[in-house]
């Protein structure tokens, strides 16, 4: 592959951060429309509603393994390794990651998130061991 599509997937990934804080913020004004979040509570995040505890959790998560994903993301085009193989595998760890988080802030239930996680953890893992394959070979 020539060009940047690695970078696509991370672009992908940043959205989906900046969505989750959107989303917070809509909830959030909604709770404070109805009396149900007050400045105390926002300002410590203690005593958060579910409503906005769950997308602040999600948010959190978002900090978590990305960060791997990122950092996998820039030495794979650091290594010209790049390729079909990293860019798919880096397509369906950012896939997963939204299924991960509509869950998240949504039903949360773990019999659906828990899944997706996974399939993420094991496409970050795969993008990993390429890296490393790439590299020992090259």
């Amino acid at each position: 592959m020539t060009g940047f599509q690695i970078f696509w997937p991370i672009l992908a990934q940043v959205f989906l951060v900046y969505g989750l804080y959107g989303l917070l913020r809509l909830r959030r004004q909604r709770l404070r429309r109805e009396g149900r979040l007050d400045e105390e509570t926002m300002r410590w995040g203690r005593n958060d509603p579910p409503e906005t505890l769950s997308v602040r959790n999600c948010i959190a998560n978002q900090f978590e393994l990305p960060v791997l994903f990122y950092i996998c993301c820039i030495l794979l085009f650091i290594a010209e390794a790049d390729n079909l193989v990293s860019v798919v595998l880096a397509w369906i760890f950012v896939a997963t990651r939204y299924a991960h988080a509509a869950v998240h802030v949504t039903s949360n239930r773990m019999a659906l998130r828990f899944p997706a996680f996974m399939a993420g953890f094991l496409a970050l893992g795969g993008m990993w061991i390429w890296l490393a394959v790439w590299m020992a070979t090259s």
